[in-house]
């Protein structure tokens, strides 16, 4: 719990002093970039000089302490009033606000965890509140630490759905310990906000959702120290502070103004004006408030041990998505940092298994990829390892997480499950076609794709034991097991399956097209045309010395089966890494909106069989 904080004179004039002082570092800062927010900044600044010099307790020489209380600035625009709140909690010199958005700084346009006191990146709006879901969660239900989570959200970013995935969730999970505060100064970006300053409308929506919700004056200094008073004593659910703010608050001539969002003041007389008005404000006789300080961590995590190997019998057939749910089990009584979470889909990805071995390590998201995600992205932040499953095509509707996730370089693993045409009968609303474009378009991110269930369940081990983002593709259908359980799979590596020093071309492919391969390479043996086969288990990184030395010993030809749309996955990740080198990349891939039917019809039809592969490679030679 927090430690009571009184209202006395003193404090509310000492506060009061700290939040003029950050709006006069906010304008500085964004005056001397000639860019930035200022005006948003102003409106919140009375929030985050009470929160970070009366109400949060972390230590402001160490960020990263595991017991501070968490704030994550949602409206991430307002990253100069974040800065500014830390240098003057003294972790930085003042002066270091002066290069905010240069090069040479990591003070950026908005907040990255390049900076110690930054657990997620923000600046796409609606997503610092899923981040603090997870935060929360990991708290509450995991470290059972005392530490609070505080997110501050603009009103304009309220619109978003992702928010309201959020606050169900928390709801649900009586995250009594997660404040979220609206700073709700009326203005967006171009225009008013829907509901402008109508008070009433945000606390019914708040409180229809089951959030103990309070109105306050958010430039009430004594109202605010009494509401996060109230907040951190409401139990069995969570807490938002709806704080009425103007834009631009101190400032006379941009104060509630329409035309001053993301407009820095001008260097000379404008900003000079603005600066004299502000300093005015200042008070004398005031003290520096003492901080309150984390509560001692108590709980320590057990360590690793190895994760028990595949157990898989050649005869088996098993479907990679199974096979990824077995694996998450054996990581999870290996490593106690590793925690799940689903979207309503476990019983199809398989991560029920894990649910039901580790119900204290594994979160229901219900049907909310968007927060499933950013809640992972917080997990991570905390130090656990979380795995996010669902099917590939609903990843689709999370992807500004998923980019988000990716600029955090979170250590987030994603699976998604039911790609391609393979699935059948679902039809093309539930195939994941487009998927390996998208994570692979990521920088930093690791995609793999494994096409059976040793495949599977070595490089869940491997994703685990990789520090950033990496995204697992699993199919539907059952495989046959292609890999002896003592075979490794690294990261950035592939397996040659077939080979002979008389082949004539490449054959790349992965997952469920590696077995059509197989088939199409033992039909042109007894026709006499020797292929080689390579199973690219590893899109991203790729192994590219392999693949150089598969091309140069076949002729420089190369042909890439997928079951993924043509544009951006195995066969452009392929060409990409030896195109330069003048070999011939032909792609086989699905190449038009696919249809409901049988899983063997449909690869013959969409020209990913065997059938499909034999003709290619005679028409190729």
């Amino acid at each position: 719990m927090p430690a009571p904080t009184m209202a006395t004179t003193s404090l509310v004039v000492t506060l009061q002093n700290k939040a003029t002082i950050l709006r006069i570092e906010s304008v500085r800062a964004t005056t001397e970039a000639g860019s930035g927010h200022p005006s948003s900044c102003c409106s919140a600044a009375d929030i985050v000089a009470v929160l970070f010099f009366a109400v949060m307790r972390y230590d402001p020489k160490n960020p990263k302490n595991p017991n501070n209380d968490r704030f994550i600035l949602s409206k991430g625009h307002a990253a100069p009033l974040l800065y500014a709140a830390w240098a003057e909690a003294g972790l930085f010199d003042k002066q270091d606000l002066l290069k905010l958005r240069t090069l040479e700084s990591d003070l950026e346009g908005h907040p990255t965890p390049r900076l110690s006191f930054v657990d997620v990146a923000t600046g796409s709006l609606g997503q610092g509140l899923a981040a603090g879901v997870g935060m929360a969660l990991n708290a509450q239900r995991l470290d059972r630490s005392s530490y609070r989570t505080y997110v501050l959200l603009g009103d304009g970013e309220s619109v978003e759905g992702s928010n309201w995935e959020s606050v169900e969730l928390a709801r649900h999970y009586g995250l009594d310990n997660l404040c979220a505060i609206v700073d709700i100064n009326r203005l967006g970006q171009s225009d008013p906000t829907m509901l402008q300053h109508d008070m009433e409308g945000y606390r019914a929506r708040w409180a229809g959702f089951g959030w103990h919700a309070i109105v306050v004056d958010g430039h009430d200094t004594t109202a605010l120290l009494a509401a996060f008073d109230e907040a951190a004593r409401t139990k069995g659910r969570p807490t938002v502070l709806l704080a009425r703010t103007l834009k631009g608050k101190g400032i006379s001539f941009i104060e509630d103004r329409p035309d001053w969002h993301g407009r820095a003041l001008k260097k000379g007389e404008e900003s000079q004006k603005a600066l004299d008005e502000l300093t005015r404000q200042l008070k004398p006789g005031t003290s520096e408030p003492d901080i309150p300080r984390p509560e001692p961590a108590v709980n320590g995590a057990r360590p690793a041990k190895p994760m028990a190997p595949p157990a898989y019998k050649p005869t088996d057939s098993v479907a990679t998505r199974e096979a990824f749910g077995t694996a998450l089990v054996a990581l999870g009584d290996a490593n106690p940092l590793v925690v799940g979470l689903d979207a309503d889909v476990k019983n199809s990805t398989f991560t029920d298994k894990f649910g039901k071995q580790f119900p204290h390590r594994f979160f229901e998201h219900f049907i909310a990829e968007q927060t499933m995600v950013g809640a992972a992205v917080g997990l991570a932040a905390c130090g656990k390892i979380p795995f996010a499953a669902t099917f590939a095509c609903f990843l689709t509707r999370a992807y500004d997480f998923i980019r988000m996730a990716a600029i955090s370089h979170a250590n987030i693993k994603l699976m998604g499950s039911h790609v391609g045409v393979s699935i059948g009968e679902d039809g093309p609303s539930q195939m994941g076609l487009e998927d390996l474009a998208m994570m692979a378009a990521q920088p930093g991110m690791v995609v793999l794709y494994p096409s059976d269930a040793v495949c599977t369940h070595r490089l869940v081990e491997a994703a685990a034991a990789h520090r950033g983002p990496v995204y697992i593709r699993t199919g539907r259908p059952k495989s046959p097991i292609l890999y002896g359980n003592e075979e490794k799979f690294p990261i950035g590596g592939c397996k040659v399956l077939r080979q002979s020093p008389s082949d004539q071309l490449t054959i790349v492919a992965a997952g469920v097209t590696v077995f059509e391969a197989l088939k199409a390479h033992d039909q042109l043996k007894a026709a006499g045309i020797p292929v080689r086969v390579l199973d690219l288990y590893s899109i991203v990184p790729i192994d590219r010395p392999t693949l150089l030395l598969c091309a140069n010993a076949t002729k420089s030809r190369i042909l890439t089966v997928e079951d993924h749309y043509a544009h951006g996955g195995l066969g452009d990740a392929v060409l990409s890494a030896v195109g330069s080198e003048g070999i011939r990349v032909h792609k086989m891939a699905i190449r038009e909106i696919p249809h409901s039917g049988k899983p063997d019809e449909l690869v013959n039809r969409f020209g990913i069989s065997a059938r499909a592969i034999v003709e290619t490679v005679k028409r190729i030679l």
